[in-house]
């Protein structure tokens, strides 16, 4: 039997800024295409800086997250071409249902999403929400595929400036999407819970939450100097080592990390259920 074969295209949104989320992204793919025996070719693309986006000749497209503003780039040349690419792969796969191609949108891309189909209202936070936080499911995510294997409710790393609320369920239900889960109920906070991961429909889903972080790749961003003084300075000395404490659990970023990538890589190339047993 040959091995499972498949194109994946990443647009990278960081916009040339230091991170460490396109390395764990591409972990995620070598590790899943070494545990089934996949043959997964990727590129990246630099979305944000070189305005690079890819064209349909791909299976998976994994959109990323990355600094600044979800809102100053609308009308810009690679936000453009970001949107024409979306377009054209919804309008595929409605002409092609049996060999759609599929999308994650994690973070920045996320809520550009939202902005652009006005699903939600983006908007900025008065403060940074940062740290591994809970999230929590909705009905519809509680059957979720990519979430099913999670606790209730899990845990992630959340990591923006920005956030997507007041979702526009009718909207969202025309595209043929469900909310699938929100941030943390604060009730001595009088703001209303972000959305935190939505599926749009069967093919393209989204979170607000970074599903690819690592705690390797989370304790480097930590120990930089600037993020730690800045989660010091806004949230306090005691939210820092909760924050070092937490990334270690087995049943907090470790599980979400091991799980949901890898989960949408699977209802797209199966290459899981294609192994050989002996």
């Amino acid at each position: 039997m040959p091995a499972p074969y498949a194109r994946v295209a990443i647009l990278d949104m960081y916009d040339s800024h230091a991170n460490q989320g396109m390395r764990s992204i591409l972990e995620i793919i070598d590790t899943y295409s070494l545990k089934y025996d996949a043959d997964i070719d990727y590129d990246v693309f630099n979305t944000r800086g070189k305005a690079e986006v890819p064209g349909l000749e791909y299976d998976v497209y994994i959109s990323t997250g990355g600094p600044g503003s979800p809102l100053d780039s609308e009308g810009s040349l690679w936000e453009e071409r970001f949107f024409n690419l979306l377009n054209s792969i919804m309008q595929h796969n409605e002409r092609y249902p049996v060999e759609k191609k599929s999308v994650f949108l994690i973070c920045h891309s996320f809520q550009l999403f939202c902005r652009h189909y006005r699903l939600a209202n983006v908007s900025l936070r008065k403060s940074t929400s940062f740290g591994v936080m809970p999230m929590h499911k909705t009905e519809a995510g509680m059957h979720e595929p990519l979430f099913e294997h999670l606790p209730e409710p899990f845990w992630a790393v959340d990591s923006r400036d920005y956030q997507v609320t007041q979702p526009n369920l009718e909207r969202i239900k025309a595209m043929g999407g469900k909310v699938l889960c929100i941030e943390k109920f604060r009730p001595h906070v009088p703001l209303e819970r972000a959305v935190m991961a939505i599926r749009f429909n069967d093919a393209i889903i989204g979170t607000q939450f970074h599903p690819e972080a690592d705690p390797y790749g989370f304790l480097q961003y930590l120990k930089t100097e600037e993020k730690k003084n800045l989660i010091i300075k806004q949230h306090g000395l005691q939210k820092y080592y909760d924050t070092l404490t937490h990334m270690n659990d087995p049943d907090k970023i470790v599980i979400t990390h091991n799980t949901v990538l890898p989960r949408f890589l699977d209802m797209t190339i199966g290459a899981s259920s294609r192994v050989l047993v002996f």
